[in-house]
Parts: C-alpha cells; sequence; structure tokens
C-alpha cells in the first residue's frame, strides 16, 4: 500500500525539481527522502524520476502518475477539512440512556435548552433504571447512579456529591408525625424501590461519626424510581431518594426533608461509555452542561444540622 507521506515526497520533487530540495521542506534527511522515493518506485514497479547528481526529471511513467498522485493527496485533504469541521460542527445523533426519574424530572429540560443551543443535533433518549447493555443497545453514553460494576466501561464523573435523603410530604408528616430518631422509621409507611428482584428496603446513613442502617417495610415498591418520588408527593409514604431526583420538590415545597442531621448514602452520577473515542464533541459538551447544572443542585442540599 503507497504511504501518504512518499506520495508528498513524489509531488514535491517533481514540483520543485530536487529530491534534495523536497527533502528539506519536508524536513527529511537526504537519505530517508531516497529511500522513501526508492519504495514507491518499488511498490509501483515503475521508475518515476530519472536522477542525476545535477538534476531530476520525470520519468513517463512519473509524468502519467503525478496527476493521479496530486488528485489523492487533494482528495485526502479534503476528507481531513471534513472531518476537522465535523469536529466543530455540533450535529448528528446523540443516543443516551438514563435513569427513569432523573431523566424525567432533570434531564429532560436540560436536553431541550441544549437542542436549542445546538438546532442540528438530534437526541434519542432511552429512560430505565435497568443499567443499559452498552455493547448492545443502540446507545452511545448512559447516565447511571453509583459506581459501575463493569470494569470494563469507561465512567465519568458528572456529580460525584450526590447523596441519597429521607424525604416525605408535608401532609404525610402532618398526619403521621414526623420521625425524630431513625429507629422510628419502623413506625412509618416506607416507599421501596426494587432494581431486578432485589427490594432496596435496608437504608444505610452516616451521623458524623458511624454508619447507622436499619431495615424498612412499607405496603408498596415498584421499579420505577419515578413512580417512587410520586408517591412520596402524593403522601403516603416516606422515600429515600437521590438528592437530585428530589432536589426540585423539596425547594419547592412540596416534599421535607426528614431527620438531615444524617447523611444518606454516596450516590454519584456518572456518565458511562464502552470506550473513549465514543466522548465526541456532542457527549463532551453534554457532559460539561451536566456537570454544572448537578454542581448547583447539590450545592444547594441543606448542611447537616445538629441532632435535636
Amino acid at each position: 500500500m503507497l504511504r501518504f507521506d512518499d506520495l508528498q515526497l513524489f509531488v514535491r520533487a517533481a514540483d520543485l525539481g530536487s529530491l534534495s530540495a523536497a527533502a528539506r521542506v519536508m524536513d527529511l534527511s537526504p537519505a530517508v527522502a531516497s529511500a522513501a522515493l526508492k519504495r514507491i518506485e518499488q511498490q509501483l514497479g515503475a521508475r518515476l524520476l530519472a536522477r542525476s547528481t545535477r538534476s531530476l526529471r520525470l520519468t513517463a511513467e512519473g509524468e502519467g502518475f503525478l496527476a493521479y498522485a496530486r488528485a489523492a493527496l487533494s482528495s485526502l485533504d479534503e476528507g481531513r477539512r471534513l472531518l476537522a469541521s465535523g469536529q466543530d460542527h455540533v450535529s448528528g445523533v446523540l443516543q443516551l440512556s438514563a435513569p427513569s426519574d432523573f431523566g424525567r424530572n432533570q434531564l429532560l429540560p436540560w436536553l431541550d435548552e441544549f437542542q436549542r443551543e445546538y438546532p442540528q443535533l438530534s437526541v434519542r433518549l432511552l429512560l430505565g433504571d435497568r443499567i443499559a447493555d452498552l455493547f448492545r443497545q443502540p446507545v452511545d453514553i448512559a447516565l447511571r447512579y453509583g459506581e459501575p460494576e463493569d470494569s470494563s466501561l469507561v465512567a465519568l464523573p458528572v456529580a460525584p456529591d450526590n447523596v441519597r435523603v429521607l424525604c416525605a410530604s408535608p401532609s404525610y408528616l402532618a398526619r403521621h408525625g414526623e420521625p425524630r430518631h431513625l429507629e422510628q422509621l419502623a413506625q412509618h409507611n416506607c416507599l421501596l424501590y426494587m432494581l431486578g428482584r432485589r427490594v432496596h428496603d435496608h437504608w444505610r446513613f452516616h451521623d458524623g461519626k458511624r454508619e447507622v442502617s436499619l431495615t424498612v417495610t412499607g405496603d408498596r415498591f415498584s421499579d420505577d424510581a419515578d413512580v417512587v418520588r410520586r408517591w412520596a408527593v402524593a403522601g403516603v409514604g416516606i422515600a429515600y431518594k437521590s438528592w437530585l431526583d428530589v432536589s426540585t420538590d423539596v425547594l419547592a415545597g412540596r416534599l421535607r426533608l426528614i431527620l438531615p442531621e444524617l447523611r444518606g448514602e454516596r450516590t454519584p452520577l456518572n456518565l458511562l461509555c464502552a470506550h473513549r473515542a465514543q466522548l465526541s464533541k456532542p457527549i463532551n459538551l453534554l457532559r460539561e452542561m451536566l456537570v454544572s447544572r448537578c454542581a448547583t443542585l447539590t450545592a444547594q442540599l441543606p448542611e447537616r444540622s445538629s441532632a435535636t
């Protein structure tokens, strides 16, 4: 196969009428230039340049091949410019998967804004709490809570400081009272989330000195995290949710934090992809926006207060 740099050397030598001059322009030693010309002539099975100690001229075969060499180099340069312009221009299809609750209630409006800024970008969004198979499903990236179980995936942090919080609606707390100690959760209806066949009924916290935990019970559970949030807003129980998922409800007064002196489990949000080559300009721009928006939300998480 002919090498790109060998073709460049041949065309430069033909234009300048000197192999040594072409070598200087391309910052090559005379020996490397001579070897390159010999290599291309051997691959073509023809003499391209007739050389003497004082002159260089194209052979008949060289004259015939020169036009094709110029056309090939021109085509390659055009391809390079096309790729370069594509890297600067945000367009194409962005395929991503996101958790149901975060996707519906935070990501959707952010994506609307993102597409208004880049109107030639199309988005395909798959929502669900199961881990997307990035090697089989038609997605480029996935947003997922927690550390990835598959070590072969590339994981980039989006919201590393996100945590779970206890929350309930003001109406529920007015009817059933507000827990003042963790053990009192046993007297309340806890809204449970299920992923696969596992029900997440063991809730862990940190009181600033040590980890504390308990197993809770409730009269309903769902494999859709958004359903759990909706139940909490509707006033049917207490939820243990990612702050990113319930921050808007808490800040709007639809939900209230319970036992704020406790800090729930860390629940970092990561951007996952199968290969770093998938990190295109649209994906990097999207991640920058997500990092900024999530940082704003996590900064609004109330500081741990003293136990009362």
